[in-house]
């Protein structure tokens, strides 16, 4: 049997690495100028905004979880456009023999400033064992604080806490869209702030190098970038590897994290609209 804590990881990290498979589309041209960010963070950590021709597409992407020879589970990433801004939504759910002895099912949805690629407002629900519980998330950048509000509904416990920020932050799902949208290729590099439950990490990404690979929705092109912590909350907890794929879409194909002893890989199952993988 698995043991209890390492299915909790499990099943954070798969909310987490959901937000991969989201992706944006970007025709060529230059980006605005970075957002400042407060004293006290790193200095090179900065949301770029994107360009004024930047496409968020509406997508869907479904993806299986592996752990090692174990499938764990599968998790889906929609990206929605509207007239009032974007909506991404993530769900991650346990399978196969995790599911039986720890069932995750936990729903995230993000509000984020297609302008700025700010994220104003995050609302989660997580259904982790036996532990069920609400989450919302506001940023209020005019006076650089989160405030998070947390409902137990098991035991109608509630915790409010507010937190300091920079004037522009992502967070873990909609990040991958930011790296997405980034100016993608072999040597580049980037750190950037991401808030979590309104705890502050900077990340950095390394683009590493082009590799072909072959997942369950086709054969691909794509760049291999390497996402890790490197101040704040989540540093030293974990590596992302993520191959997106080597053109205009800069969709995820494949992830794979390395979170203490265990290593997790996500595919591509399908995508809406469809690839176009060989």
């Amino acid at each position: 049997m698995i043991p209890a804590r390492h299915s909790r990881r499990l099943a954070r990290l798969a909310t987490v690495l959901v937000a991969v498979s989201g992706v944006c589309q970007a025709e060529s041209g230059d980006a605005k100028p970075p957002a400042t960010i407060s004293s006290g963070t790193v200095a090179a950590s900065r949301i770029i905004t994107p360009p004024p021709n930047y496409s968020f597409p509406n997508v869907e992407y479904v993806y299986s979880v592996q752990w090692g020879i174990l499938h764990a589970g599968t998790s889906t990433v929609r990206l929605q456009r509207s007239p009032a801004g974007v909506r991404v939504t993530a769900t991650a759910d346990s399978a196969g023999m995790p599911d039986k002895f720890f069932k995750v099912h936990d729903l995230f949805n993000a509000d984020v400033n297609p302008q700025t690629f700010c994220t104003s407002l995050i609302t989660k629900h997580n259904q982790e064992g036996s532990r069920r519980r609400d989450y919302k998330i506001a940023f209020d950048y005019e006076h650089s604080k989160s405030r998070v509000d947390i409902k137990d509904l098991k035991t109608s416990e509630t915790k409010h806490a507010e937190s300091d920020i920079p004037n522009c932050v992502t967070d873990v799902i909609t990040g991958f869209f930011y790296v997405a949208s980034l100016p993608l290729a072999p040597g580049y590099s980037e750190v950037f702030p991401v808030n979590d439950n309104g705890k502050m990490t900077h990340a950095k990404l390394n683009v590493e190098g082009r590799e072909r690979i072959k997942d369950p929705a086709g054969e691909f092109e794509t760049l291999r970038v390497r996402v890790e912590p490197i101040a704040g909350a989540m540093k030293g907890k974990g590596t992302l590897w993520v191959w997106f794929t080597d053109d205009a879409r800069r969709a995820p194909v494949q992830m794979k994290s390395k979170l203490g002893f265990a290593t997790f890989v996500f595919q591509l199952q399908k995508m809406n609209p469809p690839t176009g993988g060989r």
